[in-house]
């Protein structure tokens, strides 16, 4: 698939035909070449591929004013088991709805998408501003989940955590908040927005950044002030050596004595970093089956877990694996709900080897996609019977009971 690339803009219509082995560097690079005000919403890292990114959801720093990826596809491509080609017209809405965000891998290949790009202005404001516990850091954390949701949809405040050595301590470990964020318009207008809503963070206009949407893509992808556009078409990402990711999503705040916990976990582990990322605006105005993605209305954040080591050692899960237990009185519950491309075997798998029942696979589907999975089920059933297409958390058919 990597060599299924092609990105095609037309500007005058905005919308864009990507294939599905394309980067998120690539397609934002050239939309950018087109066009100062036409932008795509999908995630921060360039170096992710489309069509599995696309087709699990496709959350991204302009999410809470443009909705995700999956809200903005409008046309596919798809190859069933069969060797058969089709696009919308001729797939049929069930499967349409089924691979935007429900994962292509459970239906066929997805050869490219047509999306809807969006408009964003010329110029774009972001900021980072981190604040340890001795800088109110808590109580920060604590009145971020009650604005966060709420606030602006043009203004995007991510919420990253992890556990530092402290200046102010002699060295000694405490939580860095760092407030990394994206507002859609000038500085002039986001000072003011955020002296209503969030005074305690004390932004002042020299903690911001004016530049353009493309600029911002490499900002939040981490890459030093001044860096040229062309690395968003490295597709090579640094090698990770060992990794592990979970996810939850927060419906209620959590108060400040859960947060403190959250913080003697991080304090246990320099490798780890929480992320928060906030919902509400044009997420909150789609409903749960409109597609498979069903993380809408009522959900404040998103939390994602991560932890990156070295060298091979059973710790860092167990660690990761424990404080995933001790949230589990403040997150989503009934089901207690996960990000598809937050992908996490420790929810549930398949059998690899032979069939895999609805009973056994929805004990991860209903986590990812609710009562979605019941649809998606159905569409599995119609379009392979067979389960020609199927991995650790592919959706079964019916008939794999």
């Amino acid at each position: 698939m990597r060599n299924l690339r092609t990105i095609s803009i037309d500007t005058e219509g905005k919308t864009a035909w990507i294939q599905t082995g394309a980067t998120l560097g690539e397609v934002y690079y050239t939309i950018a070449a087109t066009s100062r005000t036409l932008a795509f919403p999908a995630g921060v890292c360039p170096t992710v591929g489309v069509g599995g990114h696309f087709s699990g959801g496709g959350y991204g720093m302009i999410s809470r004013k443009h909705g995700i990826a999956v809200d903005n596809i409008i046309d596919a491509i798809i190859i069933n088991a069969n060797g058969q080609i089709s696009n919308r017209d001729s797939m049929g809405e069930d499967l349409f709805w089924a691979i935007r965000g429900g994962g292509g891998t459970s239906f066929g290949i997805v050869v490219a998408f047509k999306v809807n790009l969006v408009t964003i202005p010329e110029t774009v404001t972001v900021f980072n501003v981190s604040r340890t516990l001795e800088q109110n850091a808590t109580q920060l954390v604590h009145k971020w989940q009650y604005i966060s949701d709420k606030i602006d949809e043009n203004l995007l405040l991510r919420l990253f955590i992890s556990s530092v050595r402290s200046p102010a301590s002699n060295g000694n470990r405490t939580i860095q908040a760092s407030f990394t964020s994206l507002f859609l318009g000038r500085v002039e207008d986001l000072i003011p927005i955020m002296e209503q809503k969030f005074p305690e963070l004390g932004l002042v206009e020299q903690d911001c950044i004016e530049m353009s949407w493309i600029e911002s893509t490499l900002f939040f992808a981490g890459f030093p002030n001044g860096t040229s556009l062309d690395v968003l078409l490295n597709r090579t990402r640094q090698n990770l050596v060992y990794f592990k990711g979970k996810s939850d999503y927060v419906r209620e705040p959590i108060p400040e004595y859960g947060l403190q916990g959250i913080w003697n976990y991080l304090n246990e582990e320099n490798l780890a970093q929480l992320q928060f990322s906030p919902y509400g605006g044009a997420l909150s105005t789609v409903s749960e089956s409109e597609t498979p993605f069903p993380h809408r209305s009522g959900n404040i954040f998103m939390i994602h877990y991560s932890v990156v080591w070295t060298t091979d050692s059973p710790r860092h899960i167990n660690w990761i694996r424990r404080l995933y237990s001790y949230m589990a009185p403040f997150v989503s519950k009934s089901p207690r709900a996960a990000y598809f491309n937050y992908r996490d075997l420790d929810i549930g798998r398949n059998n690899i080897e032979g069939n895999t029942s609805y009973i056994q696979a929805s004990v991860w589907g209903f986590k990812y996609f609710k009562n979605n999975f019941n649809r998606l089920v159905r569409v599995k059933t119609k379009v392979d019977p067979s389960n020609f297409f199927r991995n650790e958390q592919s959706v079964p058919p019916l008939s794999s009971n």
